[in-house]
């Protein structure tokens, strides 16, 4: 055999000694592992760990429906269309304003709505029906709305009315017909008063907390849409409305907002008169979403939503005409949705 044969052989015969070393025995441990140490659960819990954290954020899919209040609607819709744009883009959200009343109908139902927005606390009865059907019900307040008195732009005269003026605007009885029968030096001209009708919850708000049940002037003008209001009012010189501050807010190129006088000068409402302890308390109300507890726990788009809603509500309240709520309950929400 020749050197230079010689020399590739015992080449051949150094590799193949290398690469039988290098697959016998252990295997080398991986980077920042004890190589003393035994295998544990540990690692198994870290994987069952990155598998629950791909299933929290792991797409979601099917549909959430809501229906409700028509306060309560531009808040809610604003928020499902970020959540389908920017949250879970296979998830479909409806949302309707049948009114708060009208909308429980559709919730207190078997196969019913999965949330229903309110402008007004849920009754005693319609829970009772929720428990008839076999469903839990959540109660979360989303914002803080104050009941406004809108009047046509050309209305110079009554911008600034006491609490007592109004009532007696809408109530039977109260021998006011005329915008002179409140104070002489108003035109001696017929209110055309109007408001939301019986299948909203701010209807109901208004009936039993600021009329106090009393019966309402005949011949008041209640219509089922806001935007209806809304033209009446810019059409009309010696119309009045009473509606959530959200509509009036979206509209003050047509409309402009009554001042109340509660006893210590007239107040404007606004985001920052607006609060159950404000300037503007006597007409400040909260409104609400209620959630099918068991909707949510049957599907899980249905529970992330609502998680949704809680984490984001306080950013969307002011840009949609609500005063937002204080953070400990918003806390408070979303501890009882981690819990389910």
């Amino acid at each position: 055999m020749n050197s230079k044969k010689l020399l590739l052989f015992l080449i051949m015969a150094a590799l193949m000694v290398i690469v039988a070393a290098c697959g016998g025995g252990s295997e080398e441990p991986a980077q920042g592992e004890d190589p003393g140490s035994e295998e544990t659960a540990e690692p198994a819990g870290d994987e069952g760990a990155e598998e629950e954290a791909a299933g929290e954020t792991a797409e979601l899919e099917g549909s959430v429906v809501i229906d409700g209040s028509g306060t309560v609607y531009p808040l809610m819709a604003a928020l499902a269309e970020e959540y389908m744009t920017n949250e879970q883009q296979n998830v479909s959200v409806e949302v309707s304003r049948a009114g708060t009343s009208a909308g429980f109908g559709r919730f207190l139902v078997e196969n019913g709505t999965d949330f229903n927005d309110a402008s007004r606390e849920i009754k005693e009865e319609e829970l009772a029906e929720a428990e008839a059907v076999g469903f839990e019900v959540q109660e979360f307040k989303v914002a803080l709305d104050g009941l406004t008195f809108v009047v046509n732009p050309e209305n110079d005269w009554a911008t600034e009315l006491t609490d007592e003026q109004l009532i007696s605007i809408f109530k039977a009885d109260s021998g006011v017909t005329k915008w002179s029968d409140l104070d002489p030096s108003f035109p001696d001209e017929e209110i055309n008063p109007m408001g939301p009708n019986e299948n909203h919850g701010t209807y109901e708000f208004f009936y039993d907390e600021v009329l106090d049940e009393a019966d309402l002037v005949d011949g008041v003008n209640l219509q089922q849409e806001y935007s209806t209001l809304v033209n009446l009012v810019a059409e009309d010189r010696n119309a009045i409305a009473f509606f959530g501050f959200g509509y009036y807010v979206n509209n003050q190129d047509s409309l402009q907002a009554v001042s109340v006088d509660f006893g210590e000068g007239p107040v404007e409402p606004s985001l920052d008169t607006i609060a159950e302890d404000g300037d503007y308390a006597p007409f400040t109300r909260p409104v609400f979403t209620y959630l099918n507890v068991n909707h949510a726990k049957e599907k899980p788009q249905v529970l992330d939503f609502a998680k949704f809603v809680v984490q984001n509500i306080n950013e969307f309240a002011g840009p949609t005409g609500f005063a937002p709520l204080p953070e400990d309950e918003v806390q408070s929400y979303m501890e009882f949705l981690e819990s389910l």
